[in-house]
Formats: structure tokens, C-alpha cells, sequence
């Protein structure tokens, strides 16, 4: 919901940090990498109930995951890389979904009560439901000239629940282990409700009017799954 505004605040720090870190060792997909490895390491050490550490890897691998898009398009006249927006969408799927089942083996750990697990199963279905939608929905729109060119990679429909909404939810539940359950219950709902906005969004731009097709620029804005996923 937020994430239009805080691109257009971010853009301008986001490009000087770019800038700063331009490094001939320092490359976008490794930016990618970095931000999934510390993604992965999160969910571990939620799991783990290490739940400070898991709080500095997630914001950590976010970090990344804003910085990889500014660098590709400083080293390619803004126009990026097709190969690396795909390598950063698959790998914010990867880090969101991973991250939600880790906080839920911290949470839950060895219980076998479905009510200990569901809330974190209803956010997956949630973001399940949200991939798929902006997906499709992004591959159909190439195809039949209905693209909607924000500067990502992919045509991204917007959301009540976006990456800065991720964000924020997957930092409180690491914040506040013992209400995660509760924090995942009310975010299952907000992605869910975010997941048919998109669905009745998209089946309506696909049934207008074509529009001019224009070259993409990379995709690594930083979440993305996003939305709730490249987030949600």
C-alpha cells in the first residue's frame, strides 16, 4: 500500500548507497545472493528461538534486497538486467515463504495442535494465493500489450498488502514472538483480502483496452513478493 511512496523517498538514498558500495566485486546477483543467504539464516534462527539475531538477518537481507535494483541500473544505463529481475523475485519467494515457517517452528516447535500452526498456514496460503495472481497475471499482460511498467521487471498489481507491509509484519512477529500467532492471524486476512483485490484488479485491466508496449527496467526494487509478497 505504501510501497509507490516510500520508491519515490527511497530512490534518491537508494542510488547514493549504489553508488557508495559500486565495486567491481560487488555485483547485483551477488547482492541477490547475499539477501537470500541472510533470508534463509533468519528463519533458521528463528527457528532456533534466536529471535534478535533473526530480526538483524531479516532487516539485513531486506537491506540487500533494496540495494541490488539501484546498482543494476547505475551499471546499465537504468534499464538492469531481465536475468537478475527474475533471480530476485525467485529469490524474495523463496526468503518470505521460508521465513514464515521458521518463525512458526519457533513458535510452535514440536506441538502437534493444528491451532499452534494454522495462523502461519493460512499466511502461506495467503501468499500463495497473491503469487499466483500477480504471476499470471504479469505473464499474460507481456503478452497481450496490458503491461503496467512501474520500473520492475514484472507488471506489478498494487495491494493493500505490499513489500514495506512485509516488512513491517515479518520484523513484529520476531519482535514479539509470543503474539506471532495472533500478528500472523490478522496478516492472513490483510494478505488474503489483498490476494482478491488483485485477482478482480487484473481480470479487469485484462479485459480493457491494450496499451503501448515500453521496454522494463529491472525488477530488483526491493520487495517486492512481493508483495504481503513481493511480497503479498
Amino acid at each position: 500500500m505504501f510501497d509507490a511512496m516510500l520508491r519515490r523517498r527511497l530512490d534518491g538514498p537508494l542510488a547514493v548507497a549504489a553508488e557508495r558500495i559500486d565495486r567491481s566485486w560487488v555485483t547485483p546477483d551477488r547482492l541477490t545472493m547475499t539477501g537470500l543467504a541472510l533470508g534463509l539464516a533468519s528463519a533458521g534462527l528463528a527457528a532456533g528461538q534466536q529471535w534478535g539475531w533473526a530480526l538483524v538477518a531479516w532487516l539485513l537481507s531486506r537491506v540487500m534486497d533494496g540495494l541490488d535494483g539501484p546498482l543494476a541500473r547505475r551499471r546499465s544505463a537504468g534499464t538492469g538486467s531481465p536475468a537478475g529481475g527474475f533471480l530476485d523475485i525467485t529469490a524474495d519467494f523463496v526468503v518470505y515463504g521460508t521465513t514464515v515457517i521458521g518463525v512458526a517452528v519457533g513458535v510452535a516447535g514440536t506441538s502437534t495442535s493444528l491451532g499452534q500452526w494454522l495462523p502461519f498456514l493460512a499466511v502461506l496460503l495467503a501468499y500463495y494465493v497473491n503469487g499466483a495472481a500477480f504471476l499470471a497475471f504479469s505473464s499474460i499482460a507481456e503478452r497481450s500489450r496490458h503491461r503496467i511498467d512501474d520500473g520492475r521487471s514484472l507488471s506489478f498489481l498494487g495491494g493493500v498488502a505490499e513489500g514495506a507491509e512485509t516488512i513491517l509484519v515479518h520484523s513484529l512477529w520476531l519482535i514479539l514472538p509470543g503474539h506471532a500467532a495472533l500478528v500472523a492471524t490478522v496478516w492472513a486476512g490483510v494478505v488474503g483480502v489483498s490476494g482478491v483485490h488483485r485477482i478482480a484488479a487484473g481480470y479487469r485491466t485484462l479485459r480493457g483496452p491494450s496499451v503501448p508496449a515500453t521496454r522494463p527496467r529491472d525488477g530488483r526494487e526491493g520487495a517486492g513478493p512481493p508483495d504481503g509478497l513481493p511480497q503479498a
